[in-house]
């Protein structure tokens, strides 16, 4: 169960839960890319929300640039022409809050303007509005997945190709999991009180990799505080299957 402060009235604590229970999005995610870099805390820590912490793999946190595409995409139970279908391309970062792991976003890239704006200034998500596309393309010996995505004048890509061995579920202990299976997301509103909502899929398999590259300006792409990555081989690179997944009405937990 979603854990709320304890100083909210009975009333207001039921109200936030039952919120926290209907479902906001629902949609299929495919080819989930999470390509992982181990960063200096210092970088993260002016956008960790209020009543979290970071979350670190073997004592270090992390950075995922995470590329997918949306599929069957429907907001409270309603399909938009026009919408349905969609890449995105984010950057998120990993916290906890008690005993709840969860991922905070730097900048989630998409190309449809009304998804942006809606998320930015509704909801107070990091969305930009930026020309992109993906594809894919099946090969005789596995798959290539490849995202482009156009900041500042300057394409960015994403490229990882597998071989043609079957997905696994990788072990609940091993590193893959932690970095893919996240079972809430964090925010903050326009007053800097902290969002907390949950996201549901199963869980899901992996895909052997034969090679990948990141041809990214962090600069460019995110701000100057970023160059840091520039030259930086990730330590982690994921590609799962993806599966159908429900965002729930995020609420004021902090």
């Amino acid at each position: 169960m979603t854990e709320v402060p304890i100083s909210l009235g009975r009333g207001l604590r039921t109200g936030i839960l039952r919120l926290m229970q209907r479902a906001f999005l629902k949609a299929h995610w495919s080819n989930v890319a999470i390509i992982s870099y181990p960063v200096p805390a210092d970088l993260l820590l002016p956008h960790v929300p209020r009543g979290c912490e970071l979350d670190t793999l073997h004592g270090t946190p992390f950075i995922s640039l995470v590329a997918f595409d949306f599929d069957d995409v429907a907001v409270k139970g309603w399909a938009i022409p026009g919408y349905r279908a969609f890449p995105e391309v984010n950057l998120r970062f990993y916290v906890k809050r008690g005993e709840q792991r969860g991922v905070c976003f730097i900048k989630e890239f998409v190309p449809k303007r009304v998804v942006a704006w809606v998320a930015k200034f509704i909801y107070n998500e990091p969305y930009q509005r930026v020309p992109m596309a993906s594809d894919v393309h099946r090969l005789a010996d596995g798959t290539q997945i490849e995202h482009t995505f156009c900041v500042g004048g300057r394409t960015q890509r994403i490229t990882l190709a597998t071989t043609k061995d079957p997905p696994l579920l990788p072990s609940q202990e091993s590193d893959e999991t932690w970095f893919k299976e996240h079972e809430w997301g964090f925010g903050r509103d326009r007053a800097g009180f902290t969002l907390m909502y949950r996201v549901a899929h199963p869980q899901w398999l992996t895909y052997r990799l034969a090679w990948h590259e990141v041809k990214v300006d962090w600069a460019q792409a995110y701000g100057p505080e970023w160059k840091v990555l520039r030259g930086c081989k990730p330590a982690s690179i994921i590609l799962a299957e993806g599966s159908p997944v429900t965002v729930f009405q995020s609420a004021k937990v902090a």
